[in-house]
């Protein structure tokens, strides 16, 4: 069977990791998308900087070799959905790590499925109460290509839709029962100042 091999790290530190407008910024990443840790935000960072290497180097080949290559590369960003179908390679140059977050799983739950935080959706799906077509997926940096963003569901079994149901319509009855209460206050008040 032989020795395990330990898979290539797949994300690079920051040069600078103690610049404190860049800390200011992943942190704000962080919140925004619900990641964990700022390694899956350096995760991103490394994608978005090997699909951009491929632009730059798809530019610089001749127009027979590029016009071979480039449609591969976008319609692989396309299947994803980063780039439009008729994008060139530089709307693949001008693509931010933020493109790539909002393509995870993570990320389209929370905006599809009605969660208030993505770090709600990030454990509904870790705990297996997302589904996309027939089958489950607990991965919340899955990436969701446009064919399965119609497809994404909850399983039948999960209760979340009930409770996400529940506390949206206790919300606005919270809001009118305070209001009456308000109310009885500054009946209470102008009375005690008639007496």
């Amino acid at each position: 069977m032989g020795d395990p091999k330990y898979p290539r790290r797949v994300w690079r530190k920051p040069k600078r990791p103690l610049n404190y407008e860049l800390k200011m910024e992943e942190l704000k990443t962080l919140g925004t998308f619900g990641l964990r840790t700022k390694r899956e935000l350096w995760k991103a960072h490394t994608e978005l900087s090997r699909v951009r290497h491929q632009a730059r180097s798809l530019l610089a080949l001749r127009q027979e070799v590029r016009a071979e290559k480039e449609p591969i590369l976008m319609k692989s960003l396309a299947r994803i959905g980063l780039v439009s179908g008729d994008a060139t390679l530089d709307d693949v140059l001008n693509l931010t790590a933020n493109d790539l977050l909002s393509r995870r799983l993570q990320t389209i739950v929370t905006k599809k499925l009605g969660f208030k935080t993505p770090y709600q959706a990030r454990q509904a799906v870790i705990h297996g109460h997302i589904m996309i077509g027939e089958r489950k997926v607990d991965i919340p940096s899955y990436t969701v290509t446009v064919e399965e963003e119609n497809s994404i569901h909850f399983a039948p079994e999960s209760k979340i839709p009930e409770v996400l149901e529940k506390t949206k319509s206790d919300t606005p009855a919270e809001e009118t029962v305070e209001a009456p209460a308000e109310e009885k206050k500054d009946e209470s008040s102008s009375t005690e100042s008639k007496n």
